[in-house]
């Protein structure tokens, strides 16, 4: 968990007050930036978890990914792709797994300019691991209810998909 601030006021709060008095009622200002206070938290909060394990949240979800493809294995264009991240970001995060000897990388036999990685043996037991981990702790989200959970989805979804995240069905 981050350090905690332990404030005596509420910085958001204080800065939508602010916000109003000088441009106007915009919630939008301080929704965003409870959004960005709430990321920075969370992924403290699995990151710490995952730590253990010499996995950031980040090679935590090329693992998942990679552990629940068919093959085990995906092309790091396929990888990038899902993860919504750039091929550089894909590299590093890859790269990084193939040190530890959680994946393996080589050439894609059917197309001779890309590279395919696969999950090994230990990443899969390491992703098994880390899942406990973060199942127990509800990947940071406790203080909400399965409910709430859900309706944070529900909510974040229309942003995905006018993002053109994904064709919306």
């Amino acid at each position: 968990m981050p350090k905690p601030l332990s404030l005596p006021f509420d910085p958001i709060a204080r800065a939508d007050e602010l916000w109003k008095q000088r441009w106007g009622n915009v919630p939008s200002m301080s929704a965003i930036t409870s959004i960005m206070r709430a990321q920075q938290i969370l992924l403290s909060e699995v990151d710490a978890v995952v730590k253990p394990y010499g996995l950031t949240f980040a090679r935590y979800e090329a693992l998942v990914l990679l552990n629940f493809s068919k093959a085990g294995e995906l092309t790091m264009s396929k990888i990038g792709e899902r993860l919504m991240v750039h091929p550089t970001s894909v590299t590093n995060t890859v790269d990084r797994l193939v040190k530890s000897g959680l994946v393996d990388k080589r050439p894609n036999p059917n197309d001779g300019r890309g590279t395919l990685a696969s999950i090994t043996g230990k990443g899969r037991e390491v992703v098994e691991a880390a899942t406990r981990d973060l199942m127990a702790m509800d990947f940071g989200l406790g203080v909400y209810d399965a409910e709430e959970c859900a309706e944070i989805f529900a909510m974040l979804r229309p942003l995905r998909v006018a993002a053109r995240d994904f064709d919306e069905e």
